[in-house]
């Protein structure tokens, strides 16, 4: 009964990637910046698993310890991007060597708009790069009066609709999206479609909730989630994974709320008896805080996951390997309010592997995608390397 468990948690790099530069990121580091800003943030348990160890300028700020339980590392980004579909797909075996496209400076062009409004019957507001927390505000009052939804971006390739839920249901936001979806392809092919109910009034202020739903483009090539479904195996998916994928290869979903919600849930299915992939995405520290440069609230998030780590070990069968990573960066220490091109961590444990391997600098989050292959029989032939020999018993 073997078992593959990824626990992505979202926007933590761990520094600069060589060409940070190109995207307008040098300078991030999430993970370290945080502990430089607030010294007092203790991540004990991941530490244990050997996040200070890992290779890179100041990690050991972290926690370094002599001698780790897990293995560890980090891994490069190999596509081309920084955004949440990028990663993810990345590091289920997809390289995206292709940009999603972005529409920062001009907004989404004419043609776009105009077929949007036709087959959503109405006008819309906004149609520029903005903070989704800032956007609300500046065109809440005007969105409420009108009906009319307010469309934005940002530096990731997205197609973003807030809706005040009293003004647009949530459901009829979401069909909205899938709309917004069928527009979108080709050369105006986004990542991502993101449904962004908010609520609140013009005095106190309009705040969004937790009813986002993103809708992301088909894989272009097969994940680790098809060849573990085409196996016969269970893949469950926990969080947004079922969007980012678009609910391929998967046999069980849970989109869950938040993180508290997403680490209960996940817990629950490490509970049952199952063979395969559990595929986990909290999303709170780069959803709620790093987008918002809340570099207390993001401390805070990464504190809580680690306490509630002990756990989900504890949860841990015979067979089972547990991956923990990211998908991107989303330093909250820097003026950018942006996703950061970084390195992201990698951490794996379990009774099948040995303690203290040093996995050094990965070329691509796709190794990971690989290793798992290796390790479930899957067959995969992804453009990466696989690191299971260094670290199977």
């Amino acid at each position: 009964m073997k078992r593959a468990i990824i626990i992505v948690l979202d926007s933590v790099g761990i520094g600069e990637l060589p060409d940070a530069a190109d995207f307008g990121d040098v300078g991030s580091n999430t993970l370290v910046n945080i502990k430089k800003v607030r010294p007092q943030t203790s991540l004990p348990n991941l530490c244990a698993l050997g996040l200070g160890d890992i290779q890179g300028k100041d990690i050991s700020l972290l926690g370094e310890v002599a001698a780790p339980k897990g293995c560890y590392g980090k891994m490069a980004e190999r596509s081309i991007g920084k955004d949440t579909t990028t990663g993810h797909w990345e590091m289920a075996g997809i390289i995206t060597k292709r940009p999603f496209p972005t529409f920062t400076e001009t907004g989404f062009p004419k043609e776009v708009m105009d077929a949007f409004e036709a087959a959503i019957g109405t006008k819309t507001l906004g149609n520029y790069a903005e903070s989704g927390t800032v956007i609300i505000q500046d065109l809440g009052v005007e969105h409420m009066k009108t009906g009319y939804p307010i469309v934005y971006t940002s530096a990731d390739s997205v197609f973003q609709i807030a809706a005040h839920e009293d003004v647009i249901p949530v459901q009829k936001l979401y069909e909205m999206c899938e709309k917004a979806r069928k527009i979108l392809t080709g050369k105006y092919g986004v990542g991502r479609v993101i449904a962004r109910p908010f609520i609140g009034n013009a005095k106190d202020g309009f705040t969004r909730t937790k009813n986002r739903r993103d809708f992301s483009l088909e894989p272009t090539g097969p994940t680790i989630l098809d060849l573990t479904k085409a196996k016969g195996m269970e893949v469950v998916a926990v969080g947004k994974i079922e969007d980012i994928f678009e609910h391929r290869g998967m046999t069980r979903t849970d989109h869950t709320t938040n993180n508290h919600d997403g680490i209960e849930k996940t817990i629950q299915f490490l509970k049952d008896d199952f063979e395969g992939l559990l595929f986990t995405n909290l999303v709170d520290t780069d959803m709620i805080y790093g987008h918002r440069n809340d570099v207390e609230g993001y401390a805070g998030a990464l504190e809580y996951f680690d306490s509630r780590l002990p756990e989900i070990l504890a949860q841990l069968k015979e067979e089972d390997v547990l991956f923990i990573t990211a998908d991107h960066g989303c330093d909250p220490t820097t003026p950018s309010t942006d996703h950061s091109r970084e390195y992201v961590p990698i951490l794996a444990y379990g009774k099948p592997i040995r303690a203290g391997v040093d996995l050094g600098v990965r070329k691509t989050f796709a190794d990971l995608g690989q290793t798992i292959s290796d390790y479930l029989g899957l067959d995969a032939h992804f453009e990466a390397e696989s690191f299971w020999k260094e670290i199977a018993k």
